[in-house]
């Protein structure tokens, strides 16, 4: 899986790429959260996760295809917290 870094995101990058990017950034947590719901010990750890998902499904959906500074905003909110879970596994 490839992470995206906002700071490397060039300005002459067709919005198309960055839509596509924030779509899989969206993917890559949202596969994170899957798994913490999978792994979940309690069914209410489990709805915490699963509902996250189903957050996170809503929020990508909303982002405005056109709107490039709003993807950005999304790709480095998720990215952040991507490394977050990721830096919380590793302990």
């Amino acid at each position: 899986m490839t992470e995206h870094s906002p700071t490397m995101i060039p300005d002459d990058l067709p919005t198309s790429v960055v839509y596509d990017m924030c779509a899989e950034t969206a993917t890559q947590l949202s596969s994170r959260y899957v798994k913490l719901s999978d792994d979940a010990t309690t069914e209410e750890e489990r709805r915490i996760w699963w509902n996250k998902v189903l957050d996170l499904r809503d929020e990508k959906n909303a982002v405005d295809a056109h709107d490039r500074a709003a993807m950005i905003a999304k790709i480095t909110a998720w990215t952040t917290a991507i490394h977050k879970l990721d830096d919380q596994r590793r302990g």
